[in-house]
């Protein structure tokens, strides 16, 4: 086992800094190898290095333009930092030179979202579902796209899946409290709020939505 498979067990039992070490030494070792900068960036934007990281995606790539996972590291770090249109152009290099799996669909996915960009969202986030059915995360910002883009009977089954794989997913059971407020199905709407009320003590969407529900009852 050399330094850089030695440092990719010791990211997956958590000992980042012992990782750190071993991919120093893979890089002195073979300074030519892509991977263990890569690597490394990994462990550094881990570790909230954020810019460091970028250094060592940048080298990576300067060995070779069509790694992947360095554009994909790069992309997760930007996004962290809220830098959205960077951190798209650094995904779709990432699809580019061949990445294709559910956890780029999705990443993509989300940086559209937050860039208001629905169209492109739903897109990637349908790709996302493709390759990993099963992805709950996934299916509920799918869901969250078709409702803002106003296909709310398109979106509750995602949210009715979501919540039937992940039972505490408070704001699953807030946005069919909304689908069910749109259909003037109030006593729905109540009972959905207080799931997700019950999910999250402090959900405030869901307990202003019961009160408009309640108001809306009275009348």
């Amino acid at each position: 086992m050399d330094a850089n498979e030695q440092a990719m067990k010791a990211i997956q039992e958590g000992e980042l800094e012992k990782a750190a070490e071993l991919l120093h030494t893979a890089i002195e070792e073979n300074p030519e190898d892509p991977v263990p900068y890569i690597n490394f960036g990994n462990v550094l934007a881990e570790l909230g290095e954020s810019e460091k990281a970028l250094n060592f995606y940048q080298k990576a790539l300067e060995l070779n333009n069509e790694a992947a996972a360095a554009y994909y590291g790069a992309g997760n770090v930007l996004y962290n930092e809220e830098k959205y249109a960077e951190a798209i152009t650094m995904y779709q290099q990432a699809h580019k030179a061949g990445l294709d799996d559910a956890s780029l669909h999705y990443m993509m996915g989300l940086t559209y979202m937050h860039s208001g960009r629905l169209p492109h969202a739903m897109a990637s986030l349908q790709r996302a579902l493709e390759c990993s059915p099963n992805d709950t995360d996934a299916r509920f910002y799918y869901g969250l796209c078709l409702a803002q883009s106003e296909q709310i009977d398109e979106a509750i089954p995602h949210f009715k899946q979501v919540i039937k794989e992940d039972e505490e997913h408070a704001d699953a059971y807030y946005n069919l409290g909304v689908a069910s407020m749109y259909h003037d199905d109030l006593l729905s709407a109540i009972s959905y709020f207080d799931k997700a009320i019950e999910c999250q003590e402090d959900h405030l969407l869901a307990q202003n939505g019961k009160k408009q529900a309640e108001k809306m009852l009275e009348q």
